[in-house]
C-alpha cells in the first residue's frame, strides 16, 4: 500500500512539475488576450483534453512509436526549443498580444492555438511524454497503472482551472501590464528554449561521435 502512495506521489509532483501550469499561464494569457471569456475557457478547455489524450496515449505505445519511427526524445525536445524560442521572441517584441483577430477568423484561430502551441508543446512538452513512458514502465501492477491514469487527469484538469482563472487576472493587469507581464515571460521562454534545444543536441553530437 505504501509503495503505491509513494508512486502516486511521485507520478502527480513529476507531472506537475514538468506540465508547470503556472509557467503556461502567461503564455495563455497574452495569446488570448482579445478574447472573449467564452472563447478563452474553450481554448483551455480544448489544450487541457488533448494534452491528457497525447499523454496517455504516449503512456501506452510511446516506446513502441518512437522505436517505429525511429524518433527519439532528444528530438522532441530540439523541436520543442525551436518552437519555444520562435514564441519567445514574439512575446518579446509584444507581437502575440497585438495580434487583432477578426470575427471571422476567431473560430479558426481558438482551433489552432488550442493544439500548438498551447497543447503541443507547451502543455504536453517532451518531458512530460517521456514521464509518461518512464512511469508507464515502472507501474509493474494494474493498480499503478490505473493511479497512472488518474494523476494525469487530475494534472490537466488542475492546468485547466489555472488557465481559466488566468481571465481574472487579465482584467486586473490591463493591457499596460499585460504587455509588461508578456516580454518578460518572452525572455524567461526564450531561455527555457535554449536550454530544451541543447539538452537535446548534446546528447545527439555525443552519439555522432562515438
Amino acid at each position: 500500500m505504501n509503495e503505491t502512495i509513494a508512486f502516486g506521489l511521485l507520478c502527480f509532483t513529476s507531472f506537475f512539475t514538468l506540465i508547470n501550469p503556472l509557467g503556461t499561464m502567461p503564455v495563455f494569457m497574452t495569446m488570448t488576450a482579445d478574447l472573449t471569456d467564452q472563447h478563452r475557457t474553450h481554448i483551455a478547455k480544448k489544450a487541457s483534453i488533448i494534452s491528457a489524450i497525447v499523454i496517455m496515449a504516449f503512456a501506452i505505445s510511446g516506446q513502441l512509436l518512437f522505436n517505429f519511427f525511429g524518433i527519439s526524445v532528444n528530438s522532441l525536445r530540439i523541436v520543442g526549443g525551436i518552437i519555444f524560442f520562435m514564441m519567445g521572441m514574439d512575446m518579446l517584441q509584444a507581437r502575440l498580444g497585438q495580434v487583432k483577430i477578426k470575427d471571422s477568423e476567431v473560430k479558426s484561430y481558438v482551433a489552432d492555438i488550442s493544439i500548438t502551441p498551447l497543447a503541443i508543446p507547451m502543455i504536453c512538452g517532451p518531458g512530460a511524454i517521456t514521464n509518461s513512458i518512464v512511469l508507464m514502465e515502472d507501474a509493474s501492477t494494474i493498480s499503478k497503472k490505473i493511479i497512472l491514469f488518474v494523476t494525469i487527469i487530475v494534472v490537466l484538469y488542475v492546468t485547466y482551472l489555472v488557465l481559466y482563472s488566468s481571465s481574472r487576472i487579465i482584467k486586473i493587469l490591463g493591457q499596460t501590464g499585460n504587455n509588461v507581464m508578456m516580454r518578460l515571460m518572452g525572455l524567461i521562454v526564450m531561455v527555457i528554449a535554449v536550454e530544451f534545444f541543447f539538452s537535446g543536441l548534446k546528447p545527439i553530437i555525443m552519439d555522432m561521435r562515438k
